[in-house]
């Protein structure tokens, strides 16, 4: 019987040269299906552009596509290419409520001024160096809505992905008029000044989440074998810092896959955080969704052959069925190492992308069977 897990990884813009050739994305997802991968992330969204020819920035924002790629559509030629392999698509929006990065909020609030988040002084909400939309506002959420569902409409793909960005909004953030007087009509005093109040935490994580539920409905709404892929950062640290509510979102069923970043560079970090998943956030009936994120290369940061087959080898222990990597050329340096110790090991033995089903399946028969293989280990290490 095959294997069903989630063997994914991103592709990014940023330190990739993916995306600069037809040439280099057929490559790339040649060398992803013979490594033993069945899912890519391509980045759709970043920048305050968009990988795809799209009316709607055009119509919006004058701007068709990420200007490097004028003349080109390579979500269209990953779509191409990755089905030629039989490699499944789930497109990345990265940059989500972010408007840019170090750019002052960029050609988005340059032109849409009134979109503008603003934290407790009223100045341009920033954070790491990104500066946001206003999550909060009705009409920024129906264009990021729009942008997702005209990829949807237009592309062959198999779900859609948001991330720490999307839904995500930094705890700062939260005090233009607008807002501030939802709150007002609501409780009848203005927002506190402290932005790690407890209701006013959840007051706006509440209004994500209803995104989120929208967004779910109309993507399922166009096909319903669709995946709601998100990747947030670790829950309670997302909460408090970005409004993330990911344990709701998952017993309101808002999601199909949900990749945490669980982005440690040693194995025992990885492992705490693993626990902490399973034991207190993920339950029976959620497991089947986990497959973490992993940092495979962060600037001249890549992981360890050991680290990556412990991590790997620990998340099947705990029932685990996948995992995400972070990013692709990390798997390129050194004459294809890491590839070549996923090919040679875990990955050997091909895997079949799980459907719906398999995602919503209970935890008790992956328990069983990862402590079979448990079992099993054992044995072979005492004879």
């Amino acid at each position: 019987m095959a294997k069903v897990e989630i063997r994914g990884v991103w592709l990014p813009t940023t330190d990739s040269k993916v995306f600069n050739s037809r040439e280099n994305i057929a490559q790339a997802m040649d060398f992803l299906a013979q490594t033993g991968f069945n899912v890519v992330f391509p980045v759709v969204w970043n920048k305050g552009a968009t990988m795809y020819p799209s009316q709607l920035m055009h119509q919006t924002f004058n701007t068709e596509i990420n200007p490097q790629f004028v003349g080109r559509d390579p979500l269209a030629e990953v779509v191409t290419e990755a089905r030629r392999v039989g490699l499944k698509i789930i497109p990345w929006f990265e940059y989500g409520f972010a408007s840019s990065y170090n750019l002052n909020g960029g050609q988005l609030l340059a032109k849409k001024p009134e979109w503008t988040a603003r934290d407790s002084q009223g100045n341009l909400l920033k954070k790491n160096g990104f500066e946001w939309l206003n999550a909060l506002d009705p009409e920024v959420q129906d264009f990021m809505l729009n942008i997702i569902l005209e990829v949807v409409k237009n592309y062959d793909v198999d779900g859609i992905q948001g991330d720490d960005r999307l839904p995500a909004f930094p705890s700062e953030g939260g005090y233009d008029r607008e807002t501030q007087e939802r709150y007002r009509q609501q409780f009848g005093e203005n927002p506190p000044k402290n932005f790690k109040d407890g209701r006013w935490l959840q007051w706006r994580a509440d209004i994500l989440t209803e995104f989120l539920a929208r967004l779910y409905q109309e993507v399922k709404a166009i096909n319903s074998n669709l995946l709601i892929s998100i990747t947030p950062n670790i829950h309670d640290w997302a909460y408090k810092e970005y409004l993330q509510d990911s344990p709701t979102w998952l017993k309101r069923g808002l999601v199909d896959m949900i990749h945490p970043q669980i982005y440690r560079r040693d194995f025992l970090s990885y492992k705490s955080i693993i626990d902490k998943l399973v034991n207190e956030q993920f339950t029976d009936n959620t497991l089947s969704k986990l497959a973490p994120g992993i940092l495979m290369k962060i600037g001249s940061y890549r992981i360890s052959s050991q680290h990556l087959l412990q991590a790997i080898e620990y998340n099947r222990d705990c029932g685990i069925s996948g995992e995400v990597f972070f990013f692709y050329e990390g798997l390129r340096e050194e004459n294809n190492a890491l590839a070549e110790v996923l090919r040679k090991g875990p990955y050997a033995q091909s895997a079949v992308f799980p459907s719906l089903l398999d995602l919503n399946q209970d935890r008790v028969s992956k328990k069983r069977s990862s402590i079979g293989q448990r079992l099993l280990r054992f044995l072979k290490n005492i004879v």
